[in-house]
């Protein structure tokens, strides 16, 4: 029976029908894979995600509360805002839309078990959902992780591995996949079940309020970028706007791979290393982050852990309980207030402040 979506390869032109097997990454080249159709976009009856079946390749296995998130908007200094409070989604962070989609194909295929690196607000929306579905979770986080989501995880039922660094996290869960072949990796850095589960977000902002002049997006492996991209420009092809938003997106000085990509010099500054959700120095979609970019007349900015507690402060005045990672985007709007007169700018405040209560 055909599905309608296929595995793609946009580097090596590998594709197989979607459905039947699992793949992380190309098994010829080693690029990410894409999940292509050819359906057209059509709003459905349902709640949260139900609602875009007509183009996602897996539906959650039970719906808990992910996606449909509230929009606010807020005129800040002649700039209309649209924040996007994904830290009410079930696990407190945007990464559930994903995550839902990730698991319930582990689900499909049978796996009992499911593994993952992550800094954090993977690891805890991974954790939920496997004890949700009946999964066992195995996470390796860095030691630098927020004590506050690592008390989570074990609280979740996660077992859990603490690696020397971020970097180190993402070679330690290869080496236990690789021990551990009966093991679902869900790679939500490479997966692009994330960046369609983010493209909802798009779907969403589109239903309730339109396209908006601007997109501004933390970077860490690049899923919620690459999904608002996505997203919209899904309704851009076909046909139902004529507009597409010019896509920002938000580094911070520490970590900075896809502004020395697309700027071609590393910019020196404080330390960012508060935003833990943007630490991520090798993402595997590195090429079509910048590509989404430039693609959107875009550009991408950096912020320092000063200029994020006080973004971070800023927002909490306004009743949004963010994480920094979330502050570090609006960091950025603070930067860009002057060229952003008269324009509408969509910020996702990604996750929720009551993970990391010990950083403020």
């Amino acid at each position: 029976m055909e599905t309608g979506f296929s595995w793609f390869c946009p580097k090596c032109g590998f594709r197989e029908e979607f459905g039947k097997s699992y793949y992380y990454k190309c098994p010829k080249c080693g690029s990410p894979l894409t999940i292509s159709t050819n359906k057209r976009y059509e709003l459905s009856e349902g709640k949260g995600l139900y609602k875009f079946k007509s183009v996602l390749p897996v539906l959650p296995h039970k719906y808990i509360g992910e996606g449909g998130t509230p929009l606010v908007e807020v005129v800040e200094e002649g700039v209309n805002v649209w924040f996007k409070l994904e830290y009410t989604n079930p696990s407190g962070s945007f990464k559930d839309r994903g995550t839902s989609l990730s698991l319930a194909y582990a689900k499909r295929l049978g796996y009992t078990k499911v593994v993952d690196d992550s800094s954090g607000n993977t690891a805890i929306s991974i954790s939920l959902y496997s004890r949700v579905l009946g999964l066992k979770p195995v996470l390796f986080v860095p030691k630098t992780a927020p004590e506050g989501k690592k008390r989570a995880l074990k609280f979740l039922g996660a077992t859990l591995y603490e690696s020397e660094s971020r970097g180190a996290a993402s070679v330690d869960v290869v080496k236990y996949v690789e021990r551990n072949p009966d093991a679902y990796y869900v790679a939500h850095t490479w997966s692009y079940f994330y960046v369609v589960g983010a493209a909802t977000i798009s779907f969403e902002v589109f239903e309730e309020a339109g396209v908006p002049d601007y997109v501004i997006a933390p970077i860490g492996s690049g899923g919620l970028l690459l999904g608002l991209a996505h997203g919209f420009r899904t309704l851009l092809e076909q046909g139902l706007t004529t507009k597409m938003p010019r896509v920002i997106g938000v580094q911070g000085y520490s970590v900075q791979p896809v502004s020395v990509a697309l700027k071609g010099v590393e910019t020196p500054g404080e330390d960012s290393s508060l935003a833990d959700g943007i630490m991520v120095p090798n993402p595997p979609r590195l090429g079509e982050i910048v590509e989404a970019i430039k693609e959107t007349g875009g550009d991408v900015y950096l912020v320092g852990n000063s200029e994020i507690r006080e973004a971070w402060s800023r927002l909490i005045d306004q009743g949004f309980l963010v994480e920094p990672t979330s502050a570090a985007a609006y960091a950025v709007l603070q930067k860009l207030k002057t060229r952003l007169q008269g324009k509408t700018v969509l910020v996702p405040l990604t996750g929720s402040g009551l993970k990391i209560i010990s950083q403020a």
